[in-house]
């Protein structure tokens, strides 16, 4: 696992919905291991349940949790800054946003690291 970087970030509401999880659930991670634009969704799971991969990145934190990325992902989003976001519908079916009529989102910018 390489180095945590900072290239993550959350919007107010995504910080509130993930206050509801921690409540619910106790600590928990983010994983991005799809998508490869705007509008995909990452997966949130209790620590300790997922398995952190040796070529996964930790992008950062939100909230205190970390998030991460898969290697390949991060090799083609290596220059973006991610920005979590909350939009109205359903979480992955095993992510701990399901169930709650609203999902996590990612939105991105272009970034200088």
């Amino acid at each position: 696992m390489k180095e945590k970087l900072d290239q993550v970030s959350a919007t107010p509401a995504a910080l509130e919905l993930l206050a509801e999880i921690i409540e619910d659930h106790g600590p928990v991670l983010f994983h991005q291991s799809g998508g490869c634009c705007d509008g995909s969704s990452p997966m949130c799971y209790p620590q300790g349940e997922f398995r952190i991969a040796d070529h996964d990145v930790q992008m950062g934190e939100i909230g205190g949790m970390p998030f991460y990325i898969s290697g390949p992902q991060y090799g083609a989003w290596k220059h973006t800054r991610l920005i979590i976001d909350v939009v109205p519908g359903r979480g992955g079916m095993f992510s701990l946003d399901n169930g709650r009529e609203k999902r996590f989102l990612t939105r991105s910018e272009i970034c200088q690291i």
